[in-house]
């Protein structure tokens, strides 16, 4: 971890902090196969979750909130993950596309898929995964959603699952902004 946050292990953690790590640690993060090390050898957190536990009056909403985009949405893991890669790779985000490639590869996704999403492009033959991904790139591009677009988002993603992508960029783009504030990519011991 980079010099610019001090890691807190466990014994660290004021009672606040407490409550965020156990939030981290206690959920659907780290049920079933771990594809990347939430918590670091002495403890502490790794990537955006170390942030979360410095300041626990936005770390717990973020974390509640980064739990219920991955894990109470009705977007299919696929979309989920190819919308994280795109966000990892406009933003530069080092840690997130390590962590999402692993997490991407156990959901399907291929080594071609892998590597358009690195380019910031996807071109899957699923029309709803292809709306997923222009709707990602028009969001992280900052750009305008026609209502000919959205129409198209609409009809084919569904009104739930656009406020669902719309709502897990904006949450990985944070993350990575906050990572990258923070210097902090990929972990030492990774």
């Amino acid at each position: 971890m980079a010099q610019r946050l001090t890691p807190l292990p466990p014994d660290q953690l004021s009672t606040d902090q407490r409550a965020v790590y156990d939030g981290i640690t206690g959920g659907d993060r780290l049920k079933g196969t771990q594809h990347f090390p939430v918590v670091a050898p002495d403890g502490s957190l790794n990537g955006p979750f170390a942030i979360m536990a410095h300041v626990p009056g936005v770390g717990g909403a973020l974390q509640e909130l980064g739990a219920a985009i991955r894990y109470r949405t009705s977007l299919t893991a696929r979309v989920r993950e190819i919308g994280i890669l795109l966000v990892a790779t406009k933003l530069g985000s080092e840690f997130e596309w390590w962590a999402h490639e692993r997490v991407a590869r156990a959901v399907g996704l291929d080594d071609a898929e892998l590597a358009q999403l690195k380019q910031g492009a996807f071109s899957p033959t699923d029309p709803a995964e292809q709306a997923a991904a222009d709707l990602s790139v028009a969001l992280l591009d900052n750009t305008a959603v026609t209502d000919e677009q959205f129409a198209r988002y609409r009809d084919v993603l569904g009104v739930q699952a656009v406020v669902e992508l719309t709502s897990l960029v904006g949450y990985y783009r944070t993350l990575a902004q906050l990572m990258a504030v923070f210097d902090i990519g990929i972990p030492t011991d990774a």
